[in-house]
């Protein structure tokens, strides 16, 4: 058989060709097409028989491998979302609210005082915190606490069920989270809040300690009452530091972290059962955890906060406190102005409530009260004072006007009204510090006779010649410096400003007090005349260092300051000797004459030995009285300021008076505060070392009749510059030497004499016309009474009922020599300088 007729081979078993061409339903199908192959109809071979496809309901049901999956992917997720959450949030810094405090300022005796900022907060640390109040509020918000986790997931998950389920908004957070949520966060309610807060939370946990915590939390949860912090809480509800916060108080203050508002059961006393409950609720747990015997629990009884407070603001005299205690603490570089800004800081000042208070009562008895808004003057009306203990130099009382928030400018600290005749005591002092001597070789005492003749050219002055006026253009011829002093006789006050040396007089205000920066201190001789414009408190300084026997220790207001607990440095308050005792007890010598006889006799009305010295500024813009008893000194201010633009304004007419001088409001003033902050206590005399020659007797001062004089000496206005000459030499001098308390009536003219009449009619209105030229008749009703005591209106020394009704008429008085003209004559007189 050839190979072409060769049979065809059998087909291999498993496997037969293809007809390519078939094409169609009816197409036979290759294995591996769908069709079943032999193994696969026999049920042998190596093929698997396919799972049939699920149908109906059992497609939506999800099978162990989806299941498994879907746990993998999920958990694979989870897993790299926290390690991204845990790798990207960071702890951020504090937010501002958290570390927003306030300054909180208190008077010597720890009562409060004021605070400054608007977020009521105070940290604390938690040592000062007692352990049973730590307590309660654990056994409140998170029994647990120091031993729990960070963050709780069971409880974040019931709140939500809760919050769900419609059972009320419920906190799943530990007290980690909240402190996170206070301080680092904020309050809304954000899925993104919520994240940071789970992560920072677990971060902080690893990194600080749950005391710190603790702390944070405590410090920065909310009370109510505007409270922040547990510090601020125990303030509003119970008015004490933490420290004194009973274990029943501080449950009730754990119990408002629930529901500050809703629990605080006097604004809301409807609600008082719901805050008992809840009250108990707290008690209950710490008796739970062991942190309360149930004998203590049982002795609790609820404790019943104070009243809402307002929150202490501005108003009154705390924002003047707090500006100066600011300015003391910058100024002396205790704490920086940016620092102090960020709060924080608990200040005691040396301010005590009791004088505060009775400077308050004082200005309002004295001046606020005569304020009628009838006199449109009265608008202009501004008062200021400070007192200082000149032992120890801290400030006991400052008044900065009728309200912070109606006259924000501190008339206690400004420095732009001139001091006028109150600086003339430091002349003095710096005379008898220097030993210094007239220009003809006197040394000078209280003693030594001076020209104060009106408008005197000052001699032994190399600059541009000067020749001051007396209040009302009065002369005085020859007078003793204490009588000068007195009278505030500017003539006699230049010449010694020159005789001592202008930059010698000024040393000795700076070693006083007087800062060296103050405006308006030349070096010529009107610095005599009080031209320099310090401030009331700046004053008070000076005086209190005299009143200390020229020991001067640089005033503080501020009697301690803590920041979180930890102390802050304060200047050291080291005395020196800033003149000899000599010289500042001698210028006390004479400052008790002025308030005996002198222009300040209504600082009398204090019932205590005093020394004192009025003042005015030019056109009667300020009028002053500097004072001190032997432990406390004083000085008051009332100027003149227009409201709307602050330029300085005269106070003619001011109060109802013709003008406004130290010896009237300013002196009334000090003494009913004087009187008032030392009530209870045991009066003082003064100790004094005066200098040689100090207490020698005067000399009978005498003047020749000048008929080119017009003014005679002995007769003022009453003003600062003579207020009271009557009473200063018509009863010191006239009484001693044969006049009377009258000054130069028929017993001053007539029993006195020549010598009587002389000296007496020379201080008190009298001069050579009124004692032994005119005797009663020409000095009393002719010269003394009608021209110069009515016409002139310089004094109540005139004498007669002339003298005594013209000038008294306005003086107050219708006896010369005791308040005469106060307000009489001279009131249209423009003011060149500052007055006595």
């Amino acid at each position: 058989m050839s190979d072409d007729e060769q049979p065809p081979r059998p087909p291999q078993q498993g496997w037969a060709p293809r007809d390519l061409s078939a094409t169609g339903p009816d197409a036979p199908a290759a294995p591996g097409d769908g069709a079943p192959g032999p193994d696969e109809e026999t049920g042998q071979g190596k093929g698997k028989k396919k799972r049939p496809k699920r149908t109906g309901w059992r497609r939506l049901v999800p099978t162990w491998r989806m299941v498994l999956g879907t746990v993998l992917a999920v958990a694979l997720l989870l897993i790299g979302g926290f390690i991204a959450g845990y790798t990207l949030v960071h702890i951020p810094p504090a937010n501002a609210t958290a570390t927003a405090q306030s300054n909180v300022f208190l008077y010597a005796d720890g009562s409060q005082l004021a605070r400054d900022g608007e977020i009521n907060r105070e940290n604390v640390r938690l040592a000062q915190i007692p352990l049973t109040v730590q307590h309660t509020v654990l056994a409140a918000e998170d029994r647990d606490f120091y031993s729990e986790r960070a963050v709780d997931p069971k409880a974040m998950v019931r709140a939500a069920w809760n919050t769900l389920t419609g059972k009320g908004k419920q906190s799943g957070s530990t007290i980690t989270q909240q402190y996170v949520k206070n301080y680092y966060l904020g309050q809304e309610q954000t899925i993104s809040r919520k994240v940071k807060e789970f992560f920072i939370a677990i971060k902080l946990n690893r990194e600080v300690s749950k005391s710190d915590i603790l702390e944070g939390y405590l410090n920065t949860s909310y009370f109510g009452r505007n409270a922040y912090g547990i510090q601020a809480a125990a303030q509003a509800y119970y008015g004490k530091d933490i420290e004194k916060v009973t274990t029943a108080e501080g449950a009730y203050l754990a119990s408002l972290l629930n529901a500050p508002s809703a629990y605080d059961v006097v604004a809301h006393p409807e609600n008082k059962a719901k805050a008992v409950a809840r009250w108990n609720y707290v008690l209950d747990g710490m008796v739970k955890k062991k942190w309360m015997t149930p004998a203590e629990r049982a002795a609790a009884t609820f404790p019943m906060p104070g009243k809402v407070r307002p929150a202490a603001g501005m108003a009154g005299q705390r924002g003047y406190v707090v500006e100066a205690v600011k300015d003391y603490l910058t100024s002396n570089e205790v704490i920086d102005e940016k620092t102090l800004a960020k709060g924080g800081y608990r200040i005691t000042t040396t301010l005590q409530k009791a004088k505060q208070d009775a400077f308050v009562a004082a200005v309002d008895d004295k001046v606020m009260s005569q304020v009628s808004s009838d006199r449109k003057v009265d608008r202009n009306v501004r008062v200021g004072g400070a007192s200082i203990d000149p032992d120890s130099g801290k400030v006991l009382a400052m008044y900065g006007g009728i309200d912070y928030t109606k006259q924000y400018v501190n008339n206690a600290t400004r420095r732009d009204y001139q001091v006028g005749s109150t600086f003339k005591p430091f002349v003095f002092t710096s005379a008898v510090e220097n030993g210094s001597k007239t220009q003809d070789g006197r040394t000078i005492t209280p003693n030594t006779t001076y020209d104060g003749t009106n408008k005197r050219f000052v001699q032994g002055w190399s600059g541009t010649p000067y020749n001051p006026a007396n209040e009302d253009d009065k002369s005085y011829g020859p007078i003793t410096v204490r009588s000068a002093t007195d009278l505030s006789v500017n003539a006699v006050y230049a010449q010694m400003a020159v005789d001592v040396g202008p930059k010698t007089v000024r040393q000795t205000a700076v070693d006083l007090g007087i800062p060296s920066s103050t405006p308006d201190m030349p070096n010529g001789p009107s610095i005599a005349l009080g031209t320099a414009t310090a401030s009331v408190l700046d004053m008070t300084e000076a005086y209190a260092t005299l009143a200390n026997h020229g020991k001067h220790g640089t005033y503080t207001m501020v009697e301690s300051v803590t920041k979180d607990g930890e102390k802050v440095d304060l200047p050291s308050q080291d005395d020196k000797q800033a003149v000899s005792r000599e010289a500042a007890d001698t210028t006390t010598s004479i400052l008790q004459s002025v308030v005996e006889g002198g222009t300040g006799t209504a600082a009398q009305a204090s019932g205590r030995t005093a020394a004192g010295k009025t003042g005015t500024a030019e056109d009667d813009k300020a009028a002053w009285f500097a004072g001190y008893t032997p432990d406390l000194a004083t000085v008051v201010a009332v100027m003149g300021q227009d409201p709307d633009t602050g330029a300085q304004k005269p106070l003619y007419g001011a109060l109802g008076l013709d003008r406004m001088n130290g010896g009237g409001p300013p002196a009334r003033v000090w003494a009913q505060y004087t009187a008032g902050a030392l009530k209870g206590t045991e009066p003082q005399d003064f100790d004094l070392q005066l200098q040689e020659g100090a207490s020698v007797p005067p000399p009978v001062e005498t003047q020749a009749p000048n008929p080119n004089n017009p003014n005679p000496p002995g007769q003022t206005e009453g003003q600062d510059q003579g207020q009271t000459q009557g009473q200063t030499q018509g009863q010191t001098q006239g009484q001693t030497q044969g006049g009377t308390t009258n000054g130069g009536t028929t017993t001053g003219g007539t029993t006195g004499g020549t010598t009587g009449g002389t000296t007496g009619a020379t201080t008190n209105g009298g001069t050579t016309n009124g004692g032994t030229t005119g005797g009663p008749t020409n000095g009393g009703t002719t010269t003394g009474g009608t021209t110069d005591g009515g016409t002139t209106g310089g004094t109540t020394d005139g004498g007669t009922t002339n003298g005594g009704t013209t000038a008294g008429t306005e003086g107050g008085a219708t006896t010369a020599g005791t308040t005469t003209g106060t307000t009489a004559g001279g009131a249209n007189r423009p003011r060149r300088q500052p007055r006595g």
